[in-house]
């Protein structure tokens, strides 16, 4: 049975080794390197794991650590509305069981209840496929592609910018063009 739930500085040591794997097994799915992470020991995982309902991670357990993603909100005044999920990964062995499906569904349905916050912005890279599609699948949108944004080992790849509003104006319009999109005649 899969538990997703916040983590808290109780998990640190869980959440640094599955999150030190997800940079060594995907060098060019994440901006990150092990050297220059934000989370380079155990005390900066702590501290990042307290910082309360508007910065969290989420964790899949089945029963150990599996997956995990981040929320963080934009920390500027007039950014504010926006919230930026980041760091998603799951390990090989739970792939294609609907864990990172989970783990997305509960950072969305949290980032819906925060004041405000009315869109969601995440990244995704050329070397993510299967990531970028689940993304796309959940109603983000690419709204830009930087070439050749990240470099590994003299091979680069594009990162993808995505966004999902989250405010509920835009949920019709969303639902409008997936009926359409969904319901277009075909071409003649």
């Amino acid at each position: 049975m899969m538990i997703i739930r916040r983590l808290t500085a109780a998990d640190a040591g869980e959440f640094l080794k599955l999150r030190r794997e997800a940079l060594q097994d995907a060098p060019l799915a994440f901006g990150s390197s092990p050297d220059d992470d934000r989370f380079i020991d155990i005390d900066a995982a702590r501290r990042d794991l307290v910082g309360g309902a508007e910065s969290c991670v989420f964790g899949a357990f089945s029963p150990v650590l599996v997956g995990t993603i981040g929320l963080d909100r934009d920390p500027k005044i007039k950014s504010a509305h926006k919230g930026h999920l980041w760091g998603m990964y799951v390990t090989p062995a739970s792939r294609r069981q609907g864990v990172a499906a989970a783990l997305l569904q509960a950072a969305v349905q949290h980032a819906q209840t925060l004041p405000g916050m009315t869109h969601l912005h995440l990244c995704a890279t050329s070397a993510a496929g299967t990531a970028l599609q689940l993304y796309k699948r959940a109603g983000f949108v690419v709204w830009g592609t930087e070439p050749d944004a990240l470099m590994h080992d003299g091979r680069t790849v594009d990162e993808h910018y995505l966004v999902k509003r989250l405010d509920p104006l835009s949920r019709p319009l969303q639902e409008a063009a997936e009926y359409r999109r969904t319901n277009a005649p075909a071409d003649s």
